[in-house]
């Protein structure tokens, strides 16, 4: 049930509980503390249940449950006191001989319990503070406290007795060795920001495969909860984990897995191999045709061929997906919504050991690449720009190095507004950093007069029948990917491994063959510092 419902539901019987518990009880602390109980198991039920159709005999049945138990723990304890441990000692220092196990234990349990029941036990026994006091302070019913302390002595009691085991974590924790994210990284710089320190990259991993609670979390990284519950409230405000049913967390970040197989990969990539050839045989033609008629565009070596390159590259991974249903997934769960205004897919790279070291892999060329990057100006509304970095440019630091700002001051500079050359030194220094202008400040990269959409509209989309030919392959090699995820993560690999079958390194094959075969010329120095990068502005340079 939905929290906001359960917590209606709360509101309103939460006095009919009271005096149920008050009917029951000798005295008014004790019908708090019955009544405290009632409430908390009546509300973990609803909010672990999908529906309710009759509430009230519902609630009822609980509250005699849970009466019926009060009535045999207080007969199991007989005669003993809820204040039974109020000789636990108090040392400054810990101390771990044989003959403190026991005061080791009990710290450790402490530890684990929840951050509220923690401070009334260490508020109660440690720094002696009445139960009148210790409700003023937490602003709650004396009931609720006392309440607090008796499950806390037989939490502690229970806790005691376990054998608590550090889980794989704890001892190897993962290491990642990238970041990544679709979607808007927002102002704190995506899942890095979040996830760059091990603690919490691997509370995040440890509720991958299977959700966990918050002392299921401790267990598996061998800490206590106290050391993890302020980074847990962080990574849950901004979404890396979600809270599921039973007060356990879960994930939707992407890890890739820890092994891989140089076979199956090369598998892929051949059959990308195979799909980017047809592409140049019979997709390339009409791309290079659309763009014959394109007037306003400055290219610095005004070779257009640059323009062609990456009109195919654009249209390669963004006009040539498969159609239909097959691989459509509601994809909106795994998006991220951070406090820093980003709006992403997470994705973490892992170390990862190979299968099958002795393979002899035949597809072993360089064919990744960076992208969509889509920028644009809040201040200058025409300023736009498209990129796409791979082994064919020399442009460094990817999506982050990849500023709107840098367009921004590329505009400023060719409508003048950068005549004061002291005044504007630091964005002088920027654009040639970024070698989008050279010493002479003549522009470097490319720039298309026109709405960016004019450009995208003009690079046809794909022929079904051309990538039809593919679904049932990249069908399977999904299905056979997803298995290695946990549940929660297969719509999205299988939206990704299916429906993105042709994609960057499909379009990163088909320039490789361009290029090999004569159609586009090899690219010169100054030429690979705006392949495939486009500014789209109402202007162009002089």
């Amino acid at each position: 049930m939905e929290k906001q419902k359960a917590d209606v539901i709360i509101a309103d019987y939460l006095q009919k509980i009271y005096g149920f518990a008050y009917k029951k009880a000798f005295s008014y602390s004790e019908a708090e503390e019955i009544a405290a109980e009632m409430t908390a198991e009546v509300y973990h039920s609803l909010r672990n249940c999908e529906e309710v159709f009759n509430v009230e005999g519902y609630i009822w049945r609980i509250c005699e449950h849970t009466y019926s138990r009060y009535v045999s723990s207080v007969k199991r304890h007989e005669g003993v006191s809820i204040d039974e441990m109020a000789d636990i000692p108090y040392y400054n220092k810990l101390s771990y001989d044989d003959n403190d196990e026991e005061i080791r234990l009990l710290k450790r349990e402490i530890a684990f319990l929840s951050s509220s029941r923690r401070e009334i036990v260490f508020r109660f026994y440690y720094l002696n503070e009445p139960i009148k006091t210790i409700a003023a302070h937490l602003h709650v019913p004396e009931g609720t406290v006392k309440w607090h302390l008796n499950k806390a002595r037989n939490d502690l009691k229970e806790g005691m007795k376990m054998e608590r085991k550090i889980g794989e974590l704890g001892i190897h924790p993962v290491e990642a060795t990238g970041f990544g994210h679709r979607g808007n990284p927002g102002n704190n710089g995506g899942p890095e920001h979040y996830l760059n320190d091990k603690l919490s990259l691997n509370i995040v991993y440890s509720v991958y495969f299977e959700p966990k609670t918050l002392s299921e979390i401790a267990e598996e990284l061998g800490v206590t909860p106290v050391y993890i519950e302020d980074k847990v409230n962080i990574l849950e405000s901004n979404g890396f984990i979600v809270k599921t049913k039973g007060d356990r967390f879960t994930t939707y970040v992407k890890f890739n897995p820890r092994t891989y197989s140089n076979e199956q990969e090369d598998t892929i990539l051949l059959k990308k191999r195979e799909a980017a050839e047809i592409l140049v045989k019979e997709y390339v033609p009409s791309v290079i045709a659309a763009m014959a008629d394109v007037k306003d565009v400055y290219i610095p070596s005004g070779n257009r061929e640059l323009l062609e390159a990456a009109a195919v590259f654009y249209g390669i991974v963004n006009k040539c997906s498969f159609g239909g249903e097959t691989f459509k997934r509601d994809l909106s769960k795994y998006y991220i919504s951070d406090l820093g205004g980003g709006n992403y897919i997470a994705s973490v790279s892992l170390k990862t050991q190979c299968t099958d070291p002795d393979y002899k892999v035949k597809m072993n060329g360089e064919y990744w690449a960076c992208g969509n990057m889509w920028r644009w100006s809040d201040k200058y509304h025409s300023v736009k720009s498209w990129a796409m970095d791979s082994r064919f440019d020399t442009r460094e630091g990817t999506w982050e190095n990849n500023l709107y700002t840098d367009y921004e001051y590329l505009y400023e500079l060719m409508t003048g507004r950068l005549i004061d050359r002291t005044a504007n030194a630091e964005k002088i220094r920027r654009l040639k950093k970024r070698k989008f202008i050279d010493e002479n400040d003549k522009v470097q990269i490319i720039v298309y007069k026109g709405d960016d959409s004019d450009f995208y509209d003009r690079i046809p989309k794909c022929d079904d029948k051309l990538i039809k030919r593919f679904v049932d392959f990249a069908l399977e090699n999904a299905m056979q990917v997803a298995k290695q995820y946990p549940p929660q993560m297969q719509d999205l690999v299988v939206s990704w491994s299916g429906g993105g079958f042709i994609d960057q390194s499909t379009a990163v094959m088909a320039l490789e063959m361009l290029y090999e075969n004569g159609t586009f010329k090899p690219l010169t120095p100054q030429e690979r510092i705006t392949a495939n990068l486009i500014m789209f502005s109402d202007v162009l340079p002089e």
